[in-house]
């Protein structure tokens, strides 16, 4: 693997790991796409740093268990501001 790819992947994790950041918000961040994102976190850095990798995965977890309570308020919010 390219050098690059692995700093880059130890850096994405460092990244949602402090800032508790989802995935979109990553990709955003660094400009690459959602599924690369997803693959540096799940695949590339578990040969790299496996325990890095587990930290960041919680975080993931966490964001993806929590979504639909984020949407539904965006929901609510859009509509607040309609009328």
């Amino acid at each position: 693997m390219k050098d690059y790819i692995e700093e880059r992947a130890v850096e994405i994790a460092q990244y949602i790991i402090e800032n508790n950041a989802t995935v979109r918000q990553t990709a955003k961040q660094y400009g690459i796409s959602k599924s690369t994102v997803h693959k540096d976190v799940t695949e590339r850095l578990l040969q790299i740093n496996p325990s890095l990798a587990s930290a960041a995965r919680g975080v993931l977890d966490t964001n993806k268990s929590e979504r639909h309570i984020r949407g539904g308020l965006a929901t609510k919010e859009k509509y607040l501001h309609q009328h």
